[in-house]
């Protein structure tokens, strides 16, 4: 299949918190694996690569920053063969944020960088929906865990 442009992963949602907390969410593993991976060498800082870890699938990730806009936007690369991963943070009214990420740069056929944009999205959504909840709720949802439980195939 012939794409006749690059799949793209996107999901965005509004997080009633001020954009500096939102912000801080997602480079700060102290509060991302209360939502999201469970362990991580570092915080998110540009040119400092770190380690992303999933323990209870016995994965991880090296991610590395190419870009932070203090409370605006940080862009990364992660995964192998490398993505992008850009996070987009718009201060709203009453101490609101809205979060868009945006995922591209997908190898492999157009078929199977459908495929990954897909999956992406779905695995972004989950995470956001996770933040969300912790931000605003100080729930710890266990969404990323519960995707994919031992003996469900997927």
């Amino acid at each position: 299949m012939e794409l006749k442009e690059s799949p793209t992963a996107e999901a965005a949602i509004l997080i009633r918190r001020p954009v500096a907390d939102v912000f801080e969410a997602i480079i700060d593993p102290a509060v991302t694996t209360k939502f999201w991976f469970t362990h991580s060498s570092g915080r998110l800082d540009g040119g400092k690569p770190v380690e992303w870890e999933w323990r209870m699938y016995g994965v991880s990730t090296r991610v590395e920053v190419s870009e932070i806009v203090p409370n605006e936007k940080i862009a990364m690369q992660w995964s192998e063969p490398p993505t992008k991963v850009v996070w987009t943070f718009t201060e709203m009214p009453s101490d609101a944020t809205f979060l868009e990420v945006r995922n591209f740069g997908f190898a492999g056929s157009g078929d199977e960088q459908v495929k990954q944009a897909i999956d992406s999205t779905g695995g972004f959504a989950l995470v956001l929906a996770g933040a969300k909840a912790w931000l605003e709720q100080g729930l710890t949802l266990g969404l990323i865990g519960d995707r994919h439980p031992k003996g469900i195939s997927a």
